[in-house]
Parts: C-alpha cells; structure tokens; sequence
C-alpha cells in the first residue's frame, strides 16, 4: 500500500492542457490529484512529479503494479482514500532455453545483486533541475507491440514478476531513440536486461531500454527526444530481437502508453 502524499518545500511545474492528464486508477496505472498548495508534495516522505494546468497544479503519482485495494494518501495535510479499480492482466508463458536466466546459478545471483544495486538509486531518483515532457514521450523504436505491460508471466512453467514494461518487435540493429529528452544515467550489459540504457528524464521520471544489440551513448549525455541511443537487439534473457521498454514514476513501474503523445500508435 502506499500511504503518506505530503506537501514539502520544492516546486516544479509543466504547462498541459486537461485532456492530457492520465488518471487510470489501477496497479501499474497513474493517480493524478488537485493540489491546493504552491509547495512541492511528497510521498512517502519523497517528491512526486507535478504539473500546473489552467493554473490548477496537480500531483501525477505512478501506481505500483502490485498495489491492490485501496491507496491512503496525505496530501495538502489531509487523508484522501483511493479504491483502485480491478484490472485483470494476461498470463505470459515463455519457454527459455538457457535455464540459467531462470535459475540464476550462485555467481549469477551475485551479479544480479550488484546490477540490482547500481538500478535502485536511478529509479529512486529526483532530479529536481530537469522539467519533463512526462506525457509527450514517443515510441523509442517502431513495430508491432509483442508483450503487453503487465502480464502475468511464467518461464519454463515458473511464475516470476509482472512484465514491467511494453515489448516492441523489430528487427536486430533497428535504431532506438530517446522517447524524451533527459539524462544518461546508467549504462551497461545486464544479466536479465542485456544491453541497456537509463534515461532520466527529472521528476522520478524514468526510461529503461533493454536488450539491445549496442548502446550508442554514455552516461552523463544530455539527450534530446529522438536522439540516437543505440539498436535493437537480444541480449539478456530475450527469446527474439525486440526492445522491451519500462517506465517508472515515483519508482513504480507504469504502463508506458499512458504517457505516449496523442499521434504515437496504441
């Protein structure tokens, strides 16, 4: 459950018109709220995205996707309740040939810790200096969608985590773009993730691309949306070539269409 949406000291806005605010109250979704306040709010003792619209600013929070029931949140000094609504999604069975990206052997869960390491402090991140275009993005690569968010998967009959992103079929060495402008903030070659790039694209908002055959930037990079981040590929536990594509908020990972521009295929 996540509780305690607060008002702190900090504040950053972005101009939107209303038809563009996701409000998809449910696990993986996104919660957007009036907030009377001018101070920046908070949850969980952490800043959260916000946007002015119409001169009515707005709290955009990322809803986990294992939240269930009902989210008690702080906000303004007062208690909201939020029922989520019950959203059912699909089963994903996948068979994998090397059992080793199932069953991690010893030396793997050591490296799997590490790589878990160097990915928490990105996605727990608030980069207050950067203003994003959070519902703006573009599709980093085209072809036809080939794993939806939020499957309920299974490898080699073994149930795992929720596919925390969107996977995008296209052929090995297509160009993968930056769907916002932002900051490299992690590169590397994972063991689960393969080939991968970090965006931070401020406010908790933040892109990972997976699995690519080669990773054209470095971190540190100052990209605009568009700019070249590498290929597509199959590296890490992939089945196929194709770009699986997450994006979190406030550390919770969200369905990616619900930020996509009005023009970008759904």
């Amino acid at each position: 459950m996540i509780k305690q949406l607060s008002v702190a000291l900090l504040s950053l806005s972005a101009l939107h018109t209303l038809a563009e605010i996701p409000n998809d109250p449910i696990a993986g979704g996104i919660i957007s709220l009036p907030v009377e306040s001018t101070n920046a709010v908070t949850l969980n003792d952490k800043p959260v995205l916000t946007t002015v619209i119409d001169g009515q600013r707005y709290a955009v929070i990322g809803v986990p996707l294992k939240a269930e029931g009902t989210l008690t949140l702080e906000i303004d000094g007062k208690e909201q309740s939020h029922i989520l609504e019950d959203f059912a999604y699909e089963e994903q069975h996948i068979e994998i040939k090397n059992k080793r990206k199932v069953n991690p052997q010893k030396n793997d869960m050591d490296r799997i810790g590490r790589e878990y390491n160097q990915m928490t402090p990105v996605y727990t991140s608030f980069s207050a200096d950067l203003t994003p275009d959070w519902n703006q993005m573009i599709l980093p690569t085209t072809g036809p969608y080939s794993s939806a968010f939020g499957l309920k998967r299974f490898f080699n009959g073994q149930a795992r985590n929720p596919h925390s992103g969107i996977d995008i079929a296209a052929p090995e060495g297509k160009d993968i773009v930056a769907p916002a402008g932002g900051t490299v903030v992690l590169t590397g070659d994972f063991f689960f993730n393969g080939k991968s790039v970090f965006i931070d694209h401020g406010q908790g908002l933040i892109s990972m691309m997976c699995h690519m055959s080669r990773v054209d930037v470095k971190e540190g990079d100052v990209i605009k949306q568009g700019d070249l981040l590498g290929a597509v590929g199959k590296t890490g536990r992939a089945t196929g070539p194709h770009l699986h594509w997450t994006v979190s908020l406030n550390n919770a990972r969200v369905n990616p269409k619900l930020l996509l521009r009005e023009d970008q295929p759904q």
